[in-house]
């Protein structure tokens, strides 16, 4: 598929590019957390780790499942499938109605990853992190990445959502995730006016607390609104924005900053608490 003669990968990456480096601009200038997570040498270990996460999901899924989101939209295109075309409906009213279930869709995906064991141990990695900044966006599991495509494909061909719209999907599902979970200061009356519709950063944060009551809360990756709807909203976590504890209770060691430790984590049972006790974690 290509748009404005640029081929589908070319504009993901430089819509990828642009805001990563943007959020990592304003992450510098306007950090709202100050914590040894964010900075110096473990900030370092913790951006390698997710960066190189980010690029083994996306090698994982091209050889898994080399059409991804765009690339079933364009096949269920040309097969003639999917129930907005059996309708007759407008590609304007399909690409808007595409984009709020497909929202809807990953958000369902994110409570099921949380409350199906077998999901968890693969979702929980994205938790473990102990840092909270834009990298912790692309800290998925490869697997999760290959399971959350085969869903979003699944509900794209039985939509027959159109491709551009898919596309436009995906860049802002990317776009806002990163912005979510970016480490930066935004002005209260914005971000109260701003969680109105989308998922801000210290709504998102709520949601990384070890706090397993906050954990359960604040879903959304994109649209603000299925949470509000389905009662999982937390306005403010309880220790405050800047004293809320990040990551997970059963690790809290340097290495969830690790590559080979975050990949091995699915196969890894948690501590129980007297062992984590006896530790001292």
């Amino acid at each position: 598929m290509t748009l404005f003669g640029l081929s589908e990968p070319v504009i993901r990456l430089l819509s990828f590019l642009t805001i990563f480096s943007t959020l990592a601009i304003i992450e510098l200038v306007a950090p709202r957390l100050e914590r040894a997570e964010m900075r110096g040498a473990l900030k370092s270990r913790r951006w390698v780790t997710n960066l190189a996460m980010v690029v083994l999901s996306s090698v994982a899924l091209r050889v898994i499942f080399p059409l991804a989101a765009v690339g079933t939209a364009l096949w269920a295109q040309s097969q003639g499938l999917g129930l907005f075309g059996l309708i007759g409906l407008p590609v304007w009213a399909a690409g808007v109605l595409a984009f709020f279930i497909l929202d809807f869709a990953v958000w369902l995906e994110h409570v099921v990853s949380h409350k199906w064991p077998w999901l968890w141990r693969i979702h929980r990695m994205h938790h473990a992190d102990t840092g909270f900044d834009l990298t912790t966006a692309l800290r998925f599991h490869p697997l999760e990445i290959v399971l959350s495509m085969l869903w979003k494909a699944a509900i794209i061909i039985a939509l027959g959502a159109p491709p551009v719209a898919v596309l436009v999907f995906e860049i802002v599902l990317n776009g806002a995730a990163m912005f979510n979970h970016a480490n930066i200061r935004l002005p209260k009356p914005l971000d109260r006016v701003l969680r109105l519709l989308v998922v801000t950063p210290d709504m998102h944060r709520i949601h990384h607390s070890t706090d397993q009551r906050e954990t359960d809360s604040n879903y959304g990756f994109n649209l603000a609104i299925w949470d509000r709807m389905f009662s999982t909203y937390t306005k403010v976590p309880r220790r405050g924005d800047t004293g809320i504890e990040i990551g997970l209770t059963e690790w809290r060691d340097e290495r969830t900053a690790n590559l080979g430790w975050a990949l091995a984590l699915p196969f890894v049972s948690a501590p129980d608490a007297r062992a984590r006790a006896k530790s001292g974690q």
